[in-house]
C-alpha cells in the first residue's frame, strides 16, 4: 500500500476509535477489498471492517458521519467503512445484520442529514469472508478471534441476492456492474474471492468472444488504462451473459428467480 494511503488508513482507524471506542468498544478493525486482493487500483475505495463490542448511538453514527464526509473522495481514496457488532454475527446467522454502513455513493444523502441506521445485509457474507481470508488487523487482534467463518451455502445466496438490483443499475455503473458480475460468477464456481480486474481475466477467458469486449474495457477503465467510453460496446448483451452464467452456476432457477 503507498504510503500516502497507509497514512489515511492510519487517520481512519484513529478517526473510528476517536467516535466509537467508549470503554474499549471497538474490537478490531481490518482491511478488506482491492488493498487485500492483489493491490489498490485507480477506482478502489480504502475498505474498513470494525468490529464493536456493543450498538452504536445515534450521535455516534451521526458525528463519526459527519468527519467521514470530510475525508472521503475529495483529492484522496473514496472511503467504504462498515461496522458490525461482535454478538450480531458471531454466532453466525443469516441474514447477518450490519450496525453502521459509509459509503460514497450515499454522500448525497449523508450531506442532506441521514444517518446510517442497523439493519440486516446479505453482503455482509463476502465482506466477512474477505476479512477472515486477508487476516490483515489494522487494530485489535486476528480476525478469527472475533468473527466466525461464513458456511459456503449463505456466501453462495448473499453473492447473488444483490443481482438483479445490479442489473438496474447498468447505465448508470457501468464498470462496476460488469466487473461485479464477473466476480460473482467467478466466486461461485472457484470458490474464490477475487479482485474485480482478476476476476474480470478468469470470466474472459470463459465468455464467448462476442461478449469479451465490454468486460475487457470494464477491466481496463479499472486499472486505469482506458478511459469510460461505452460508444459501441454491447454491453446489456455482456451483462446479460454474464447473468445466465451465474444462474447456470448457481442452480435451482439462479438469483431473481
Amino acid at each position: 500500500m503507498p504510503d500516502r494511503d497507509r497514512d489515511r488508513t492510519d487517520h481512519l482507524v484513529a478517526l473510528v476509535r476517536r467516535h466509537l471506542d467508549e470503554d474499549g468498544d471497538v474490537l478490531g478493525v481490518y482491511a478488506h477489498g482491492s488493498a487485500t486482493l492483489g493491490g489498490l487500483r485507480p477506482y478502489s475505495d480504502l475498505d474498513l471492517l470494525v468490529v464493536l463490542g456493543r450498538p452504536t448511538t445515534y450521535g455516534q453514527r451521526e458525528r463519526l458521519t459527519g468527519e467521514l464526509l470530510g475525508v472521503s473522495g475529495g483529492e484522496g481514496r473514496p472511503v467504504e467503512l462498515i461496522a458490525v457488532v461482535r454478538d450480531e454475527v458471531r454466532p453466525w446467522r443469516y441474514p447477518p445484520r450490519r450496525e453502521y454502513l459509509y459509503g460514497e455513493w450515499l454522500r448525497d444523502a449523508y450531506e442532506c442529514g441521514a444517518v446510517p441506521e442497523p439493519e440486516d445485509d446479505p453482503d455482509l457474507a463476502p465482506l466477512l469472508t474477505m476479512v477472515l481470508r486477508a487476516d490483515a488487523p489494522l487494530y485489535g487482534p486476528p480476525p478469527a478471534t472475533l468473527l466466525d467463518p461464513v458456511p459456503h451455502g449463505d456466501l453462495r445466496r448473499a453473492i447473488t441476492a444483490g443481482v438483479p438490483e445490479l442489473l438496474a443499475g447498468l447505465e448508470p455503473d457501468t464498470r462496476n456492474v460488469l466487473l461485479t458480475l464477473a466476480r460473482v460468477w467467478s466466486t461461485l464456481v472457484t470458490g474464490d474471492i477475487r479482485s474485480k480486474d482478476a476476476a474480470a481475466d478468469w470470466a474472459l477467458g470463459r465468455l464467448p468472444a462476442s461478449y469479451r469486449p465490454p468486460l475487457a474495457h470494464a477491466r481496463a477503465v479499472y486499472l486505469g488504462q482506458e478511459t469510460e467510453d461505452w460508444s459501441g460496446l454491447a454491453v446489456r448483451a455482456c451483462a446479460d451473459r454474464l447473468v445466465r452464467e451465474i444462474r447456470a452456476a448457481y442452480g435451482d432457477g439462479g438469483p431473481g428467480e
